[in-house]
């Protein structure tokens, strides 16, 4: 009986181990992953200047808003104040708002007439400082990219508490059984020891 309670011990261990085999509990275990960007940007560099153009999924003939983020190449300072003229070389008739929010964050404003792929050439002026900067990559009619939810490792989750579950069932059959064959055990050695007894007194 002991071998058998052994072995059931065993297996149960066995099966907890390895539904927390994939687990990692450690200092390194790595961060969830986002949900997901909310926002397209491009960049684009000058001997003077960077420039950061981000932007919601946009749909052509619908108004259009973008932030132009603005700053110093040498040393990433927000750029305050400049003068900034956009165009579009795939069609010079579009015209753009530019207006400053804040401290080099400007806010874009116009309409993309059909969804395709776009780009700015943003003459900038700051102060005595002049570059033009091509702006290239903005793709209207593009929507983010879903994040989809892991089917098989959840499925592989719930597949382990059910392995788990069957080994403690297991467990607890061989529990009951060890201690049936235990009483049984127990009632055969009285009645053994009853019937040795009235042997004794007959003789």
């Amino acid at each position: 009986m002991k071998q058998l309670l052994f072995l059931l011990l065993s297996l149960l261990l066995t099966g907890t181990a390895y539904a927390h085999g994939g687990e990692d509990h450690g200092d390194a275990a790595k961060a969830p992953t986002a949900a997901g960007a909310t926002s397209f940007s491009v960049a684009a560099l000058s001997e003077q200047f960077e420039v950061l153009l981000r932007y919601e999924p946009l749909e052509g003939g619908q108004p259009a808003d973008l932030r132009l983020f603005l700053s110093d190449y040498a040393t990433n300072a927000p750029i305050r104040g400049a003068k900034l003229t956009l165009t579009n070389p795939e069609d010079a008739a579009l015209k753009w708002a530019v207006t400053e929010q804040e401290p080099g964050i400007y806010l874009v404003e116009g309409e993309f007439p059909a969804d395709k792929a776009y780009s700015f050439a943003a003459n900038i002026v700051a102060g005595e400082r002049a570059d033009l900067v091509l702006l290239e990559g903005i793709k209207v009619g593009e929507k983010l990219p879903v994040v989809e939810a892991p089917v098989a490792a959840t499925a592989g989750l719930f597949s382990s508490w059910k392995t788990i579950a069957a080994l403690l069932g297991a467990f607890g059959l061989g529990i009951g059984l060890t201690a049936l064959l235990m009483r049984r055990r127990a009632v055969a050695s009285v009645s053994t020891s009853t019937t040795a007894a009235a042997h004794e007194n007959h003789a």
